[in-house]
């Protein structure tokens, strides 16, 4: 039976102390975050940290070995999963997709939650004047008619957040969106994301990513993850620091943010001088790894 909690009613995604086994290893270790309404969350951290691992978790793909997830008041494990997934629209590269489509077409296919245009199915009004409110808001007016083999990466990118956003979610998961994209394609997409998360104020998003240069200035809160276990999480300008990104990475760097977007920098003449940061990054992340939202 479905256990609904009733507390915090802006609670959108809520994980306790989750840990998750495959095999002897360890993909996450006593995580815990609360994502509310409006909120914007990054996952960051190097490769292999357990940012998609999470993420999964969150969208109902996989499931914790201890700890428990609340997905909209509603107990991961104790719940069907088809009745939250409408709600949770979950956006990754590796989405299926059938070439001769165009932009307008994939869209749509958003609407039945299909990976090609369903059979003896016609898009009602309402249907269609949302899939062009999602192509405008994401930017792809210019190639709305425009087949999947000629788009670049990202306008595939945004055709794929597009035509999440057709079954209205209430939280959209982000799985690297930005992965492979050169300098004008990330930055069409961060544009697109800012303006999508002005357009919908109570959309709450989680972007998964390990270049911090691919944050929207949108970003609100952050969660960094290292070895599957969580360092720090919170408000973003409390998280993204110098000290704590470099305990991360255990690698010495500088954040500065300019414009609302956060830049990593590096000097090996100033690494002795970061030590100290990255000291007290690592000092830090033990008194903030419980923290969240």
């Amino acid at each position: 039976m479905a256990e609904t909690i009733t507390d915090d009613q802006d609670v959108v995604l809520r994980a306790e102390a989750i840990g998750l086994v495959r095999g002897d290893r360890a993909l996450l270790d006593q995580v815990s975050v609360t994502v509310r309404a409006g909120e914007h969350w990054a996952l960051i951290g190097p490769n292999g940290a357990g940012k998609s691992t999470l993420l999964h978790v969150l969208a109902t793909y996989a499931y914790p070995t201890r700890g428990r997830v609340d997905i909209f008041g509603r107990r991961l494990g104790r719940v069907d999963v088809f009745t939250l997934r409408p709600m949770v629209g979950l956006v990754t590269t590796h989405h299926p997709v059938r070439s001769a489509r165009t932009v307008r077409e994939l869209v749509l296919t958003g609407a039945t939650g299909t990976t090609d245009l369903a059979a003896r199915w016609t898009p009602t009004a309402a249907d269609l004047a949302a899939t062009s409110a999602a192509i405008a808001v994401m930017g792809l007016g210019r190639v709305a008619e425009a087949r999947w083999p000629v788009l670049s990466q990202g306008e595939r990118a945004r055709t794929l957040i597009a035509r999440a956003l057709m079954g209205r979610p209430r939280v959209l998961l982000l799985d690297e969106p930005a992965a492979g994209l050169d300098l004008a394609g990330r930055e069409q997409l961060l544009a697109s994301l800012d303006a999508l998360r002005h357009e919908q104020p109570e959309l709450a998003t989680v972007l998964v990513t390990h270049h911090l240069e691919e944050l929207p200035a949108t970003t609100s809160h952050a969660l960094l993850l290292r070895d599957g276990k969580m360092l720090a999480a919170g408000p973003a300008a409390e998280v993204l620091t110098t000290g704590l990104v470099s305990a991360c990475f255990d690698y010495p760097v500088v954040i500065v943010r300019r414009a609302g977007r956060w830049q990593v920098l590096t000097d090996a003449a100033n690494r002795p001088a970061l030590t100290a940061d990255l000291d007290a990054g690592t000092a830090a992340a033990g008194q903030g790894a419980a923290a969240s939202g």
